[in-house]
């Protein structure tokens, strides 16, 4: 399998990892999608504050361990004049992408959901590829298939199910930097775009497995594959996008991400099939907590700078939002380099 050797202590991180990362994510995405089933919604102040809340819980901590990762995945010392190279590079890369935000909002908003439809994408390829025997995704034309299709769904599947509130959430984020700056963004939310979008985005889903299927037979790794397309789809397509995306964002992609890192550093490795959690949560969170202090700064410096106030909850999660969308950039280009030296492909 891509990425991941065949020890005896390797197989029990990977062991460790899949149990607690699959089902509970799992359950908690079925238990929230029967829930609004069932008609029950939450009021949107507490959707944002929920969304609000993975600024601790799993969401910044998740990408606050960059400057660690290249140098455990090549199995190089951290240093620190290391770290503060790397440190210089990360943000100007995010200072780049803020003055996008200032010059264009509307595109730089596009541009985000873009850069996270193939972020989140990669990052479930990567963990089907090293959690599962993922036969399906050795043909690297099915893993791009896969990537396509796991990152959209959080990205598309809310604009044809929601589309007034992913237009609301569209139109705050960039009237943060012009009021009028999301017109021609318009045509998107039509009811003829998203059913064409809707209609094939389903067919390259549909399309996606089959050749997984083709390609793997019924293996495992495909099985899990179709189970959690399945789920996703049916997820997102009936919770509320706000709070969709905050539960999706801090126990999907936030936790899987997290639980790679732990399995390329071989002190919380340890702790993990030792059954030390505490010393896990203590290693992790140290480690965490540098970058995640220097992100809630400048979480601050953005809800400061932007040129109209956010003036609401709904405005100060538009401003958390471009803190994500200037951090996944430089963010997203570590977690591609992780992919090459895992050889996840």
């Amino acid at each position: 399998m891509a990425g991941v050797t065949d020890s005896a202590p390797a197989t029990a991180v990977r062991e460790q990892v899949a149990a607690g990362t699959f089902r509970p994510a799992w359950i908690i995405i079925a238990a929230v999608g029967v829930v609004h089933l069932l008609g029950v919604r939450l009021p949107a102040t507490a959707q944002y504050g929920l969304l609000l809340g993975t600024v601790l819980l799993l969401g910044l901590p998740h990408g606050a361990l960059d400057h660690l990762t290249l140098p455990r995945a090549r199995d190089e010392p951290v240093t620190l004049r290391g770290v503060g190279v790397f440190s210089v590079v990360y943000l100007a890369v995010a200072a780049t992408y803020g003055i996008a935000w200032l010059l264009a909002p509307a595109a730089s908003f596009v541009g985000f959901i873009l850069l996270t439809w193939f972020h989140w994408g990669q990052g479930d390829r990567a963990h089907l590829a090293l959690t599962t025997d993922a036969a399906h995704l050795e043909e690297s034309w099915v893993g791009r298939l896969t990537l396509l299709v796991r990152g959209g769904l959080p990205m598309v599947v809310p604009l044809v199910a929601f589309p007034e509130q992913y237009r609301v959430v569209t139109m705050t984020v960039v009237g943060l930097f012009d009021p009028s700056g999301g017109g021609w963004l318009e045509p998107v939310f039509a009811p003829s775009t998203r059913l064409a979008v809707g209609i094939g985005f389903g067919l390259v889903t549909v399309g996606t497995l089959l050749a997984g299927y083709y390609v793997a037979g019924d293996r495992r790794g495909w099985r899990i594959d179709l189970v959690e397309t399945g789920l996703l789809w049916a997820f997102f397509a009936t919770v509320p996008p706000v709070l969709a995306i905050g539960i999706y964002f801090a126990v999907w992609h936030s936790l899987r991400h997290l639980a790679r890192l732990v399995a390329i550093d071989e002190t919380a490795s340890t702790a993990l099939t030792q059954g030390a959690v505490r010393r896990l949560l203590v290693r992790v969170s140290m480690d965490a907590l540098p970058m995640t202090v220097g992100a809630l700064v400048l979480f601050g410096a953005i809800a400061v700078g932007v040129p109209n106030e956010p003036g609401s909850l709904a405005g100060v999660g538009g401003v958390y939002l471009v803190l994500l969308a200037v951090l996944t950039l430089p963010h997203a280009s570590v977690v591609t380099i992780l992919d090459r030296i895992q050889n996840v492909i």
